[in-house]
């Protein structure tokens, strides 16, 4: 099974949420690997493992050293490492102890993007800080993908914040959503390889219209850009907006002017960042910084930094100057233009703010000095930020600037196709001052004009300029810093006669051709190396490509017969600094021979410019010798042959004694380095061992300390909790020891005792108290020795009441130290009982004068509840067991079923009864009562049932009598209305 991409996924805080989303809705079969890089703490087991497995059926595994990455697989980064991929095989890398900042995301991102170039995809999930900002560019530049975590999704959106304000991410989705986007991608017929990518690239016309619609908008002409480099990122933009034909691109950049800042930014990818390449910046600041520094003294420094992105490239080369300023204690002003295309950038450059990561690739002197931290970023200092100026620059069509001291322009060339870079290179020229230094990136050179250039460093492209022929044309006046805009503006008078001087140079070379053949011989120009570097008219015949390594040195170049004239004739140029002709050179060409006149004649110079030579060659048709050319010698080949060797014998004999006499310097030192190194192997043996020593006992410690932090830590939350126990309760306690002194008190305690403000570790029976009718420092002792617990009610002379409870303080099993006392205010609970006692008597009186209780049933269990007056009425004592049933069965036989009807329509339906029946009670006394009951509902539902039970047998019997009265005074006013009708 072939691998297809490898997927790095960074995540942080909050980020296992975001994993098992990405995981659950991945496919298994993609043939995708996956690298998940956490920031884990190495004191703890991880468990990702063991969670991840459970969201995919991809084997998920933990890193070990040496691991080949295999398809559907994901890995995770064990605790305590950082992780690298070379050869798509990951190896763990110890964590460097001595920065401030780990970041292992950027660190495999880095890595992933070397390894892999554009087969490497970077996700950025959940987490806080920046890590994985500078590993998402390197994938950028690579030709990768990116996506990130969209923020509203994310638990800690930090990581993904950062990630988004690079401006190069392809995608801002919610983790579920991501496997659905990155399988689109990756079967997109660009990415799966099923369409050739020559299909695009010779689409002119398209390809012309996308160029056009850049330079009408953002006014940039990348049509002298290398094409392959922009093919590849107008192919990622195709893949990532899931379109295959470049005509519909085309629609697509001109609806979408989002498109078009997007494309406009894959072609300005600037990875950079604070002292990139560090060996570089490490020459600068040794040698060549402080070299101009001196070389100035006391006048202004201008630097150019050159494509400067978003600065911390001239950033970083401001800090080297300023402190190789503070170092020579110049009063010298600094000033460097660093500028760009990009908009963007340049603003996020002039703010000089950095998301925290960048304290990774900056020194901890550099960072403490030049820096200051505000929340999670670092910015630059004002001082810093005042010497270096940002602007938009366009390198090809703005006029160059001028009295520079220093160029840096890494890693932009190689975008440019020849003869850009040749312009560019040009522009240089007339900026530099004779000695200004160029710096460019390790796969740039400065191509056909070398000849300008001394090359200071070949492996980190450092050069020095020379002067060139051309160098005088150029007007270098004082130019300030120009500021351009989008709208070209009339060139400076500077920059006019800049551009004039690259027509004059070039109208010098045409003339120069012109006068080869009717008036100049062939003509060769060398240094003082013997390097060629430049040529006029056709040499063919005096030179030749040697076999083997290209060289570039003339006396290895010329044919046989003018190798030892032009070697003998340049050293005594360039010893006497006069011109040499050698006439009658034999120079054999197959059956015929030549006659051949050579011309050697220095260079006029100016101060700081090398030495330069010009070769003549003319073929001699034996001219008369007139007063006015220089003295010519016949070329006799045997004499210059022992002229030249005996030169060269006096040169190896003064080699010989100034190389004896080094040895023998050497040897005395190395004599006396040889004892020092002993002493030192001693001493470094003796500093081993203790170090050792020492590294134990650290660890030992290391150790003890970590434990004891853990115990202050619970000791303390321990203590803060009962600190505010003991606060909340608002009950006065005391702790004494076993010698009755106080070790800690709660401030209510103060309401009782006359504490003092140093109440703590004095005696108890130094303070008296309040209370009434209780020794108490005698009840402590006998609590103390019987191991008993006290607990009595007592009044205090304030008028309040305390429960007093006094217990051993228990400090193991059966094992006590002291006492602790309590006093619990209980004056409330005791008004409360009384009054409640009171409400209780009044109550059963007034129940028992009206004759009615109350009673209550629960509607779930049937159980019933009576007062004391019904258990009167029913003629049985409080301890009668009771419920519906049996109250019921002590009605008249005629009146229980409907009583009981009645009860169970109030249960049931809630539907409220007032009845009067007849009652038997337990003794057979027969009474009439009324029985008034109601539901009462909680939550929509009848939760219980309750009423009043009256015994009304006296009132019945009392209504009796009346009516009974009341029926013998109508008869008897009827018979007395009868009796006397009959009288009358």
């Amino acid at each position: 099974m072939e691998l297809n991409h490898i997927v790095c996924i960074g995540a942080s805080a909050g980020g296992l949420e975001a994993l098992e989303s990405f995981f659950l809705n991945m496919p298994s079969n993609s043939n995708l690997a996956f690298v998940v890089i956490q920031h884990l703490s190495p004191d703890y087991k991880s468990l990702m493992q063991e969670l991840l497995s459970k969201k995919t059926e991809m084997v998920v595994k933990q890193v070990k050293d040496d691991t080949a990455v295999l398809p559907n697989h994901v890995y995770l980064i064990p605790p305590g490492n950082n992780l690298k991929i070379k050869d798509s095989t990951l190896y763990l890398v110890p964590k460097d102890k001595t920065t401030l900042l780990n970041l292992p995301i950027d660190i495999f991102m880095k890595s992933l993007a070397l390894d892999q170039g554009d087969k490497s995809i970077g996700i950025i999930l959940s987490g806080t800080g920046s890590d994985g900002m500078q590993g998402i560019r390197s994938i950028k530049e690579a030709g990768g993908m990116v996506m990130v975590q969209d923020q509203d999704t994310a638990k800690f959106d930090g990581m993904p914040k950062s990630a988004l304000s690079t401006g190069l991410v392809d995608f801002v989705l919610a983790p579920e959503d991501m496997p659905e986007h990155l399988i689109a991608y990756l079967n997109h017929p660009l990415i799966a390889r099923q369409m050739a990518a020559d299909q695009i690239v010779t689409d002119e016309d398209n390809l012309a219209q996308i160029f056009t619609i850049l330079s009408r908008k953002k006014n940039i002409d990348f049509t002298q850009y290398k094409r392959s480099t922009l093919m590849r990122r107008i192919q990622r933009r195709l893949s990532v907006n899931h379109i295959r034909e470049l005509s519909d691109y085309v629609n697509l950049l001109n609806n979408s002017e989002n498109e078009v800042n997007i494309l406009q930014r894959e072609f300005l990818i600037g990875v950079t960042n604070f002292f990139r390449d560090k060996e570089v910046f490490q020459k600068l600041e040794n040698k060549y910084i402080p070299e101009i520094v001196k070389r100035t003294g006391n006048s202004e420094i201008r630097v150019w930094v050159a494509g400067c992105s978003s600065g911390e490239e001239a950033y970083s080369i401001a800090i080297l100057f300023l402190e190789a300023i503070e170092n020579q204690k110049t009063a010298v002003n600094l000033k460097i233009f660093a500028t760009d295309i990009d908009h963007n950038a340049i603003f996020r450059a002039g703010q000089g703010l950095y998301p925290e990561s960048v304290a990774v690739d900056i020194d901890p002197n550099h960072l403490h000095k030049y820096f200051i931290k505000k929340d999670d970023q670092y910015q630059i200092i004002r001082k810093v930020r005042e010497s270096v100026i940002f602007a938009y620059h366009n390198l090809i069509n703005d006029p160059p600037f001028t009295n520079i001291d220093f160029i840096s322009c890494r890693n932009l060339m190689i975008y440019l196709q020849t003869g850009l870079q040749q312009k560019v290179i040009d522009l240089f020229n007339f900026s530099l001052n004779p000695n200004g230094i160029l710096l460019l990136g390790k796969s740039e050179s400065v191509g056909k004009i070398s000849e300008n250039y001394q090359q200071l460093h070949p492996k980190y492209k450092i050069f020095r300029f020379m002067g060139s022929s051309n160098a005088h044309f150029i007007n270098k006046g004082n130019t300030e810093f120009p500021r351009y805009s989008g709208t070209r503006k009339p060139l400076p008078s500077t920059a006019r006669a800049g551009i004039k001087s690259f027509e004059e140079s070039r109208i010098l070379e045409r003339f120069l051709q012109t006068l080869y053949g009717s008036f100049l011989p062939a003509c060769i120009i060398v240094n003082e190396s013997k390097e060629i570097l430049h040529s006029i008219g056709d040499i063919s015949e005096f030179l030749t490509l040697p076999q083997g390594k290209l060289v570039n040195d003339i006396t290895k170049m010329a044919t046989r017969d003018l190798a030892i004239p032009i070697a003998t004739g340049l050293q005594k140029l360039f010893n006497q600094s006069e011109e040499i002709k050698y006439t009658n050179i034999s120079l054999h060409k197959g059956d015929r021979t030549l006659k051949i006149n050579l011309l050697l004649k220095p260079i006029l110079q100016k101060r700081g410019q090398q030495n330069l030579a010009a070769l003549f060659f003319e073929i001699s048709d034996d001219l008369e010798e007139t007063p006015a050319q220089p003295r010519r010698q016949n070329y006799d080949m045997d004499q210059e042959i022992k002229q030249r060797i005996l030169d060269l014998e006096q040169e190896l004999q003064f080699t010989r004694e100034n190389l004896q006499a080094t040895i023998e310097e050497l040897e005395t030192s190395n004599e006396e380095l040889q004892a020092t190194n002993e002493e030192l192997l001693s001493s470094n043996e003796e500093l081993q061992s203790t170090n050792e020593e020492l590294q134990s006992v650290n660890e030992e410690l290391y150790t003890v300390n970590s434990e004891y932090q853990e115990k202050i830590t619970e000791l303390t939350e321990l203590n803060n909790d009962i600190n505010n126990l003991m606060d909340s309760t608002e009950i006065a306690t005391i702790f004494l020891d076993e010698n009755l002194d106080i070790r800690k008190i709660t401030p209510e305690a103060k309401l009782i005792f006359n504490f003092d403000e140093k109440v703590i570790g004095t005696s108890m029976y130094k303070y008296s108290n309040h209370l009434k009718s209780l020794d108490l420092i005698n009840v402590i002792k006998s609590v103390m020795e019987n191991d008993q617990i006290f607990e009595k009610s007592i009044l205090c002379e304030n008028g309040n009441h305390y429960m007093v409870k006094i217990k051993p303080y228990k400090i193991s099993y059966k094992v006590y130290s002291g006492v602790i006392i309590t006093f619990i205010n209980i004056t409330k609970i005791k008004k409360l009982n009384e009054k409640l006692e009171k409400h209780i008597i009044w109550m059963d009186a007034a129940a028992e004068l009206a004759k009615v209780g109350g009673w209550e049933i629960d509607p779930e269990t049937g159980k019933t509840y009576w007062t004391r007056e019904i258990y009167r009425i029913h003629e049985v004592d409080e301890n009668f067991d009771h419920n519906v049933e049996v109250g019921v069965n002590f009605y008249h036989p005629d009146d229980q079923q409907r009583l009981e009807a009645a009860v169970r329509a109030c249960l049931t339906d809630g539907m409220p009864f007032d009845l009067e029946c007849r009652f038997i009670g337990a003794k057979g006394t027969h009474k009439i009562v009324r029985s008034i009951g109601k539901a009462e509902y909680k939550y929509g539902k009848i939760s219980r049932v309750f009423g009043s039970f009256q015994d009304i047998t006296e009132r019945k019997q009392q209504e009796e009598e009346i009516r009974a009265t009341q029926r013998k005074y109508e008869n008897l006013i009827q018979e007395m209305k009868s009796g006397k009708e009959k009288l009358s």
